[in-house]
Parts: C-alpha cells; structure tokens; sequence
C-alpha cells in the first residue's frame, strides 16, 4: 500500500440499501468537531458481511490519501486527507477534503476491497 494512503475510522451507523453489494451509511467527526456521512457499499467500509438485520454501530474503516501533516497551536497533529482516492467516495453534502486528527488514521491494509 502507498505509504500515504491511510485507513479513516468510521462508525457504521446503519443499512441503506440492498442490491450486492448493499449499501451502508459511516460517520465520522473532523478535527474541527463537524460530522459527516459517507453512503457506500459496505465493502468499502468494513470486511464484515452487512445487511439490515446486521448490529450497527460498529467500526469501520474508509481508504483516504493523505495531503498535509501539521500540529496546530494547541499542539493536535492535523491531517488534511482525501477520499476521493484511492476510492471514488464523498460525504453526502459533496466533500472529498477533510482536516482530521492523526489518531483517526491507521496505516495497514483493513482487509477490505475498494467499493464494487
């Protein structure tokens, strides 16, 4: 894995919708305190099967590049990172770029594919 693509934590909060793969909703919280939703399918977020009757939350992951490392004045490492590759994803008002915590971020492969 190219050493700047990250693993986000998410929390998979719920089922969307059917098909194969379905679909499932994640949140997560940006450095700044603001939420956002990511709608994919569940193959992009987690190496569990998932489905309605699945328990939810639980942990998950999204793949992200990450753009910049810095601490701010409070001395939090804050990283600028893109969802948009390698996976094709964004939040559902439209964003691909986010400032997060380090700590939000592992290195590793999570065992899961890109979105079919």
């Amino acid at each position: 894995m190219h050493s700047n693509i990250q693993n986000l934590a998410v929390e998979i909060v719920r089922f969307v919708a059917g098909g194969f793969p379905g679909w499932v909703a994640c949140e997560f919280v940006d450095a700044e305190g603001n939420g956002h939703t990511l709608i994919d399918k569940y193959p992009g977020f987690s190496s569990e099967v998932l489905d309605a009757d699945s328990s939810y939350p639980q942990s998950g992951t999204a793949r992200c590049e990450v753009l910049a490392r810095w601490q701010d004045a409070w001395g939090r490492e804050l990283v600028r990172i893109t969802i948009a590759r390698p996976d094709v994803i964004e939040s559902t008002a439209g964003l691909t770029e986010f400032v997060v915590l380090s700590t939000q971020l592992s290195s590793g492969n999570p065992a899961i594919g890109p979105p079919s």
